[in-house]
């Protein structure tokens, strides 16, 4: 079984209300969020979960304030010895803009996203401005129903409701264990030590975030996972190797 490093990328930093992430909580407090693409080394071919913004501006001083640095997609990636044409896997959590807008540039990849992500952004509902069916034109799209092994030591598994077809991925890395990365937009005050976690505060069917959210906490009380990385935490030191 392959077992992976995982290597955040900042592909931007946007500013946005801390009610964005907690539902119903949280309002008021501005906050900054890293825009991620995780790249999965040690597996038979290069992998990346979401591939983050194409392009984004920040304010001076901003990198230094939040302790992260943020580099454009094929900046990330070079700095780690890889190109996007070297890609063979792109395993998105989710189909909206920020996760998805350099998928065109890894053109020998599989890109893989439930069926019900798949559709939903082909014809979104008007609520939604998220969604660009163009970003995923020309890919080598691989629809997926439910639960699946995309290949050794990762797989994925339906938390909806953040997104209709949102998935989370599970990665089994060589020191940190079974490692989650979010199929829901969160970050770290979504998973309270004690209580039941917190709703997604984006979502197009809230039950179904609070379920999902609520899965994950318990697949990580429980052991089956071994460490919870929030779609957008802003944890010093989150933009080292994991694993």
């Amino acid at each position: 079984m392959s077992q992976y490093i995982i290597h955040p990328i900042v592909c931007g930093l946007n500013a946005t209300d801390q009610g964005v992430m907690t539902y119903l909580r949280g309002y008021g407090r501005a906050i900054h969020i890293p825009i991620y693409v995780f790249y999965l080394e040690g597996g038979p071919a290069p992998v990346l979960i979401d591939t983050g913004l194409a392009d984004f501006m920040l304010p001076e001083g901003l990198e230094a304030e939040v302790g992260l640095r943020a580099e454009y997609f094929e900046d990330g990636l070079a700095r780690l010895g890889v190109k996007p044409e070297e890609i063979g896997a792109v395993i998105h959590t989710h189909l909206h803009n920020d996760h998805c807008e350099n998928d065109g540039l890894c053109v020998n990849a599989k890109v893989y996203a439930q069926r019900t992500e798949i559709e939903f952004m082909r014809d979104p509902h008007p609520l939604d401005h998220r969604y660009d069916p163009d970003y995923l034109e020309g890919c080598d799209l691989v629809a997926l129903d439910g639960p699946a092994e995309v290949l050794p030591g990762l797989r994925v598994l339906p938390t909806p409701g953040h997104t209709p077809g949102g998935q989370s991925v599970v990665v089994d890395t060589k020191n940190a264990g079974r490692v989650l990365i979010t199929g829901f937009c969160c970050n770290e005050a979504n998973f309270p030590k004690s209580g039941p976690a917190v709703c997604p505060g984006v979502h197009t069917d809230a039950i179904a975030a609070w379920e999902s959210a609520n899965l994950v906490k318990r697949m990580a009380d429980s052991g089956e996972i071994d460490l919870i990385v929030p779609a957008h935490a802003l944890w010093p030191g989150r933009q080292g190797q994991i694993g």
